[in-house]
């Protein structure tokens, strides 16, 4: 009675879409891996040719974005196999291994090259370049990042609409990390192109080379604080982590209104991957059910599980009392696991 859910479209609720190799998360990803390779190579030449260092924390930023991306396809390859005898409820968490990755990436390689860049220019100063190839490769940087940030938006719109949440809370809650990967990147680039234009132009106007690193440093921070909102969600989801109070209401209510239930004193869920997700119940029966009614109520609730709420992978109903915790003595320190 605790069979594998088939394989559904969405997730649960509000939480993500599911992260189909072949569907929209990854062209989501692809758009933005290609559009980042171009734009770094174009960062960089304006950088060089300008000596501008907010340019050149720019040509990181993008250069770090387009590992990122990799990484992220990379994820949702590995994270989408199925399930095997080593791995029962399949590597859907390896998305989140992969997606931390992508923020370390982002982390070392954007941040850290945009402080040095900004901290030796402020020290050291710079000779100043031609500004005018740096304002074109920024013009032309900002309508590609601007393009790949409208496709991540429409899908974040997209399934925002069709659970009935707002774009805001589809993004702090959704279990899909790579699609909330590329937008907070994605956004994070207009702004990072925003802050390396105003650098070089007060550079220009004054002639003072800190403007252009303070630009580079507010880069940098700009990458740590995108950077750490992406770890944090990645382990979280990495660990283990519920579905909201109010989806956790409704799978109790849709096992609680079967027939010979009498409550649901405790539930459990984890999300196992995008869109997947395990659900465990305790299930008090009423006294005068039989063996078959609780067979047949637990056929009933999974089936229910599953039609109702998409995303659903597994349903596991305990019919005896308590609160799922388990009452056997832990190992003493050190004793260590029996061999396989």
């Amino acid at each position: 009675m605790t069979q594998p859910a088939p394989t559904t479209r969405h997730a649960l609720g509000e939480e993500a879409t599911e992260g189909d190799p072949g569907g929209e998360s990854t062209g989501t990803v692809v758009v933005a891996g290609l559009a980042n390779l171009g734009i770094a190579i174009a960062k960089l030449v304006g950088g060089l040719v300008s000596h501008s260092s907010a340019m050149l924390s720019e040509a990181a930023h993008s250069m770090a974005d387009t590992i990122t991306e990799v990484l992220l396809f990379v994820a949702l390859k590995r994270g989408n196999r199925a399930p095997d005898a080593r791995h029962p409820v399949g590597y859907g968490r390896e998305t989140y291994f992969w997606a931390l990755l992508a923020c370390l990436a982002t982390f070392t390689l954007g941040a850290g090259f945009s402080f040095y860049q900004g901290v030796t220019t402020i020290l050291e100063g710079e000779e100043q370049g031609d500004p005018l190839i740096a304002y074109v490769v920024l013009g032309v940087s900002f309508v590609l990042e601007g393009a790949s940030w409208l496709k991540a938006v429409r899908q974040v719109r997209s399934s925002a609409r069709a659970w009935d949440t707002t774009p805001r809370r589809y993004l702090a809650e959704t279990s899909d990390t790579t699609v909330k990967a590329v937008t907070f990147e994605d956004s994070a680039a207009l702004v990072g192109l925003v802050l390396a234009a105003l650098g070089l132009f007060l550079e220009q106007l004054t002639g003072n080379p800190v403007w252009d690193g303070v630009a580079a440093i507010a880069i940098g921070v700009l990458l740590l604080l995108v950077a750490g909102s992406l770890a944090r969600a990645n382990v979280s989801l990495l660990i283990g982590r519920s579905v909201s109070p109010r989806i956790q209401d409704q799978l109790r209510a849709e096992i609680a209104g079967l027939d010979q239930v009498v409550d649901v004193p405790f539930l459990l869920t984890t999300v196992i991957g995008p869109g997947q997700l395990i659900v465990s119940a305790k299930v008090d029966f009423a006294d005068d059910a039989t063996v078959a009614d609780v067979e047949r109520a637990s056929d009933e609730a999974e089936r229910r599980l599953v039609a109702r709420h998409a995303g659903v992978r597994y349903v596991f109903l305990d019919p005896t009392p308590g609160d799922g915790r388990a009452r056997a003595a832990a190992p003493r320190p050190g004793s260590g696991q029996p061999p396989e």
